[in-house]
């Protein structure tokens, strides 16, 4: 590993584009509602990564997208904020994962269609031939796009080079994925229906959610935290635990918000701060992407980062 005077993240996990439409009236089944279409660079990993990068961390990314202009536009625009995209697969017989989200006239997604299918190209022998990523890490972040053989081969490569894991479970769909590998994980970031998924009880208020972060922390997880929107978040580690009320801002669009927060809170573990510090830095970074269309706020910078907190 790496110093920490100048960390290295690897990030794995989806690139996609996103396809995103916002109502400017209630939402109708079936009847079309005026609104504002836009296309922009997504993938939680992919995500995550821009946002650290854009924070100044040395980032990696390990991902598969298709030979085609929407794969080139996602990578293009991680690259230019610094994150070194150079071992992302590039799939000749596969198409670019998208997403495509309505958003109603608050900015909630309502229905959303997740495209993923060349995910199934992060293999354990991609993972493997790139290993000299996970050896010169100093942490490791994961979205749970990732199939079973090849997050197990990621937990694996961490083991053996003694490197951290956070994980975004990224949609309460594939949290599950993430259930066997609790015990390995130095962090995970689930919002309410993540932690349902994760924990098998509901989590809708703030006391639930503070149970279901502490459940996380028996199974191993040295860092929970589960995200309440507008309620906030709670966190637990297996020394303390917590409640972080949420930044109060003008929502434009939820997606993304989850994304730049896992990207907040690594910053902060490493950098050396308290948790509770971290998961505030999360919030922040959460509170910037809330406020604008884009999935990764082009705003994001320490600056701002810290301008935006409140401790």
């Amino acid at each position: 590993m790496h110093a920490q005077a100048d960390p290295n993240v690897l990030v794995v996990g989806a690139t996609a584009i996103d396809v995103k439409g916002w109502a400017t009236r209630p939402l109708a089944p079936g009847t079309p509602i005026p609104g504002k279409v836009r296309i922009a660079p997504g993938g939680v990993a992919r995500n995550v990564a821009e946002n650290l990068a854009r924070l100044g961390i040395s980032t990696y990314f390990l991902s598969a997208v298709g030979e085609d202009e929407f794969g080139s536009t996602a990578l293009n625009a991680a690259a230019a904020c610094g994150v070194d995209v150079s071992d992302v697969y590039i799939a000749a017989e596969a198409r670019t994962a998208a997403y495509l989200s309505v958003l109603d006239d608050r900015g909630i997604p309502r229905w959303a269609v997740s495209d993923m299918d060349v995910t199934r190209y992060i293999t354990p022998d991609y993972l493997y031939r790139h290993r000299r990523w996970f050896r010169d890490a100093d942490w490791i972040v994961v979205d749970a796009n990732l199939e079973g053989q090849a997050m197990s081969a990621l937990f694996r490569l961490a083991e053996q080079y003694h490197v951290p894991v956070g994980a975004d479970p990224t949609s309460a769909t594939l949290a599950p994925r993430l259930a066997p590998w609790m015990s390995k994980l130095a962090m995970i970031t689930p919002n309410e229906a993540e932690a349902t998924a994760l924990c098998g009880q509901p989590v809708t208020n703030r006391e639930e959610a503070l149970r279901a972060a502490q459940y996380l922390v028996t199974q191993g997880v040295r860092l929970a935290i589960v995200t309440l929107a507008e309620a906030g978040l709670c966190y637990a580690t297996p020394s303390e635990s917590g409640h972080v009320p949420a930044i109060y801002c003008h929502v434009v669009d939820y997606t993304g918000a989850g994304d730049a927060f896992s990207a907040g809170v690594v910053f902060g573990m490493l950098n050396d701060f308290p948790v509770d510090e971290a998961v505030r830095l999360g919030a922040s970074a959460a509170t910037l992407t809330l406020k604008c269309e884009d999935t990764v706020c082009p705003e994001m910078n320490l600056e701002q980062l810290y301008d935006q907190l409140v401790i």
